[in-house]
């Protein structure tokens, strides 16, 4: 796995994740944007993708598309339509791309290819780690509450509802 960080000027979303798709298809990777203010930390990333991962290879996949199994695991949710608040926006944005050849995982040329093809549509920059905790926490339903109960951090907690998706299918 590979992450892409930098900025990036989204006319079109659709176009622009047409764009994504069409790099990881050239490479045969799965390539998926989302929008750094959701994004925990590369421990969110990892997992999702390990978990997606997974369920491809045991024939449980919701989606057909590596790269929206990716996105469905990371946001935690079944519903891509759900799912699609953690991607990218219109606008100017701070994406993370993620970046996972089409064998599940092991990094290698066409991954090391792909990720410098999507570095070609971001202006390099760190967004991970810059997330909006407020948002973070009402899109995974993180409250007060859970947060006074236990020593983990917000990260381990998003974590854990990424992990909860397999659960609840």
């Amino acid at each position: 796995m590979r992450l892409v960080e930098g900025l990036a000027a989204v006319e079109d979303v659709d176009a622009f994740v047409t764009d994504l798709a069409a790099v990881g298809d050239e490479h045969g990777c799965a390539v998926q944007a989302f929008d750094a203010r959701m994004v925990v930390g590369e421990r969110h990333l990892r997992r999702a993708v390990e978990l997606a991962n997974r369920a491809h290879e045991r024939g449980e996949a919701v989606a057909r598309d590596r790269a929206v199994e990716i996105l469905l695991y990371a946001a935690g949710r079944r519903q891509i339509d759900r799912a699609l608040a953690m991607g990218v926006r219109e606008g100017e944005d701070r994406p993370v791309v993620v970046v996972v050849d089409g064998e599940g995982g092991r990094a290698g040329a066409a991954e090391a290819a792909a990720a410098a093809a999507v570095e070609g549509f971001l202006e390099p920059a760190e967004t991970l780690g810059d997330y909006d905790e407020e948002r973070v926490r009402e899109y995974f339903d993180v409250t007060d509450a859970e947060l006074a109960a236990t020593d983990a951090g917000l990260e381990a907690l998003v974590c854990e509802r990424v992990a909860l998706l397999t659960v609840e299918k």
